[in-house]
């Protein structure tokens, strides 16, 4: 029997071939879309499974308020360590201290190479879960030794055992080879880290480090812990919460407030607003994933309106089983078959279109997933995808078509009733509903990325580049460097950074100045530069001067931002002094020499922070800011930097980075999410098309005898086409008139994460309404027109 229900599904489905199309290609793509979706949702819930015991491990996050408002991240002071190891040691099994991930250049024999990497405690390996190929398990806790990722080892001693090599690191100090392990995979954490340097190196050659020993304010590092199994990251938040707040007065008037952030958080729930945790890349997971569903539902949509639209067709045969004895569950079973074999074809089609897509997949969404073949989880999961699938397809055109009577039906008087297109009219609405909400946040995404794209930055992008300087060795060069860049013609000006144009490296607080309100907690942007600052960003100087040659106490000057002095609320800023508010410390006092325009240096969704432009031509900066030779091409102004750059510095790699490259970084996440929304969107507006399509044809074959009438008795082609459209665009202006109230409210939402922020405007539902018009005429008319430009003969033969 079940054979037989096969042969006749498989039988139904070559007999109506145009509506099989249909059926199978919108489930195909339907479920190829569910399945990319599927599968990137995985790989981001993956994200850190490398490592085996991540619900025990977790970074120390504090909360610090500053006047009324809450910020939270990980940076913390190093003698939390020292607290944590006295008073709570029996919470963990591992205390790990860490620098932040930097860029060393590591030399051997001639290569000089530049590798990310952290200087971590000994415990590291068992955090990280670090799998040693070769070398000492202990080698982290011997000082004068590196361990290499697989990846660094093979490129700076190609196929020889790494061993026992003695590399230098940054031509300041050398270090032993003592262990090399695996790389981690590519969605973890730590992938980035291609070396790991015991922090206790650091520590011997660095006197910052160990002059901030005891100093509760230097939040510069970072604290990895793994707790004992026998508690939970709630009990020991719990404990060390006032350990700040209880060792420092100083610090107490900010309320630190410190938790354990735990490693399954750190990817998908990264996000915080005053304090609290909100949103993160889990967002995303939950908005495609829903998407997925509609695109699905889209395709079943369709799968239900064609069959039951064609009822008529299979009235007769309905009424024949019926009355030879085929009770109403067998034919139910029946056409549940039909949906099973037309929703195996379509998952079929779907893996290949899978396959074909998944490369593009990976580039559009910057993933590397691979077909999970030997997953037996996602069979398992795929068969009961495609039965789910089934059963929402086709279980409403089974208990419709096996309710026929099969008197009514044999007797020839069967016809369907005034009601019965209601199903599907409801269902068409739900359809284009769906893709309109679809469209119109689809533009919104696009219209926020535009908007903060089009937002004024402060400084000049184009042209300007950034050269990593990462050793001491180019202390004191700033003037040499400067001059030579210069004179070679590949730039035009030069200054030093302690931070890119791109981030902020490092934030202080502790001033005071006049007029400084009594309690006022501040906290300022900190950079350091040189001498040329403002002209070689582009920068517009609101009030004062930048820093220059001709004025030897630019030693003691400052350039405030435009949000700082709002933020001071001084009203005639040049001149000002703004001294430390530690009457011990050796702390110079500035003096306010000039304001320049708002610098985008963070989030350009984000409001832009009161910065201090503090001038340094003495200490080592990290990045050579270059303006460079406008009258050049790029490459020709890169080769001659690279030049006297390789002069001065033989041994030391020329890494640098062009600040309009930088900044478009900036957009990555969410150009991602828009370049994604717009596929999807376009395959759910293709599902509900092919459906329309089919609908349409259907409808232009019920009205064949009623067109050939119309046009004996002299209806025109237009009007014809009118007549077929019209209830359609009907319903796809309900759609719309559905849709645009749940979509703005969504949208509005969404845009309420970002401080700087576009409105979803008319515009929006304007271009999302004619575009669902236009889409719709367009598909409806082929068969419209097709049905009025019929020879009305053939139609009205038998009459």
């Amino acid at each position: 029997m079940i054979k037989n229900y096969f042969k006749i599904a498989l039988r139904n489905i070559l007999k109506n071939k145009v509506y099989s199309f249909i059926n199978i290609s919108g489930l195909a793509v339907g479920m190829a879309a569910a399945i990319l979706i599927g599968l990137w949702i995985v790989d981001e819930l993956n994200y850190d499974q490398n490592i085996e015991d991540k619900a025990y491990i977790a970074q120390i996050y504090q909360h610090e308020t500053y006047n009324g408002i809450t910020e939270t991240g990980p940076a913390i002071p190093r003698p939390l360590e020292f607290a944590l190891r006295e008073d709570y040691a029996d919470n963990f099994e591992h205390i790990v201290m860490s620098s932040w991930n930097e860029a060393l250049n590591l030399s051997y024999d001639g290569k000089n190479i530049t590798f990310s990497g952290n200087f971590m405690q000994a415990g590291a390996k068992e955090i990280l879960e670090l799998e040693y190929l070769d070398g000492s398990e202990n080698a982290l806790e011997e000082l004068n030794s590196i361990v290499l990722a697989e990846s660094t080892a093979k490129a700076l001693f190609g196929e020889e055992s790494a061993i026992g090599k003695t590399i230098s690191i940054n031509n300041q100090f050398t270090l032993d080879v003592t262990a090399v392990y695996k790389d981690l995979p590519t969605n973890s954490t730590f992938s980035i880290v291609k070396f790991i340097i015991p922090w206790e190196a650091l520590i011997a050659v660095s006197e910052y480090h160990q002059a901030v020993r005891d100093h509760w304010g230097n939040n510069s590092f970072q604290l990895f812990l793994k707790i004992n199994p026998n508690t939970t990251m709630e009990a020991v938040t719990e404990k060390i919460i006032n350990v700040k707040k209880d060792r420092s007065a100083e610090e107490a008037e900010f309320n630190p407030q410190l938790f354990l952030f735990p490693m399954e958080d750190w990817y998908l729930r990264d996000s915080w607003d005053g304090g609290v945790q909100r949103g993160g890349r889990i967002e995303n997971l939950w908005l495609f994933g829903i998407i997925g569903l509609f695109i699905l539902l889209l395709a079943c949509i369709n799968f239900v309106n064609l069959s039951t639209a064609r009822s008529e067709k299979r009235a007769t045969e309905v009424g024949i089983r019926k009355s030879i004895g085929s009770q109403r569950g067998q034919l139910i079973f029946q056409f549940l078959t039909e949906s099973f074999v037309i929703v195996i074809l379509s998952f079929v089609f779907a893996i290949a279109l899978v396959l074909l897509s998944l490369n593009g997949f990976n580039i559009l969404a910057s993933k590397s997933i691979e077909f999970p073949w030997g997953n037996a989880a996602f069979w398992i999961s795929a068969l009961v995808f495609i039965l789910l699938t089934s059963l929402l397809a086709g279980s409403y055109p089974a208990m419709y078509l096996s309710s026929f009577n099969p008197v009514t039906v044999l007797k020839g008087t069967f016809k369907a009733g005034k009601n019965s297109s209601l199903p599907r009219k409801i269902l068409v609405v739900t359809q284009f509903s769906i893709s309109a909400a679809l469209i119109i946040g689809t533009l919104v995404v696009i219209d926020q990325i535009q908007f903060s794209k089009d937002r004024p930055i402060g400084y000049d992008k184009d042209g300007l580049i950034e050269v990593l300087t990462i050793s001491e060795e180019f202390e004191g060069k700033q003037d040499l460097m400067r001059e030579e860049f210069i004179n070679s013609g590949g730039a035009v000006s030069m200054t030093t950074m302690s931070s890119p144009t791109t981030d902020i490296f490092s934030n202080m607080s502790g001033y005071t100045w006049e007029g400084k309100p009594e309690g006022f907690q501040e906290e300022f942007a900190y950079i350091a530069v040189g001498y040329d600052f403002v002209e070689t960003l582009g920068l517009k100087l609101l009030d004062g001067r930048g820093f220059s040659r001709e004025f030897s106490t630019d030693s003691t000057g400052v350039i405030l931002n435009k949000r700082a002095v709002e933020y001071m609320n001084i009203k005639e800023p040049i001149g000002k002094l703004i001294r430390h508010s530690n009457p011990t410390t050796t702390a110079r006092p500035f003096k306010i020499i000039g304001v320049v325009d708002d610098m985008i240096t963070t989030s350009p969704y984000s409001s832009v922070k009161q910065a201090m432009y503090v001038f340094d031509d003495q200490n080592h900066m990290n990045f050579f800011s270059l303006r460079m030779n406008p009258e050049n091409s790029v490459a020709k102004n890169l080769e001659l930097i690279e030049n006297i750059y390789k002069k001065n510095f033989p041994n030391t790699p020329f890494n640098y980075q062009f600040a309009d490259e930088e900044y478009g970084k900036k957009f990555r996440a969410e150009e991602r999410i828009s370049s994604l929304a717009k596929v999807f969107t376009l395959l759910a507006i293709f599902i509900s098309c092919l459906g329309l399509f089919g609908l349409a044809s259907y409808v232009a074959e019920q009205r064949t005898k009623e067109i050939g009438v119309r046009k004996v008795l002299g209806a025109s082609i237009s009007q014809l086409w009118v007549l077929l459209s019209k209830d359609f665009v009907l319903l796809v202006v309900i759609a719309l008139i559905v849709a645009s109230p749940i979509a703005y409210y969504m949208m509005s939402n969404w845009l309420q994460k970002f401080t700087y922020r576009t409105s979803v405007g008319w515009d929006v539902f304007v271009i999302a309404c004619v575009g669902a018009l236009f889409i719709t005429l367009v598909t409806v008319s082929f068969q419209a027109i097709k049905a009025a430009t019929s020879n009305p003969v053939k139609s009205l033969r038998s009459e």
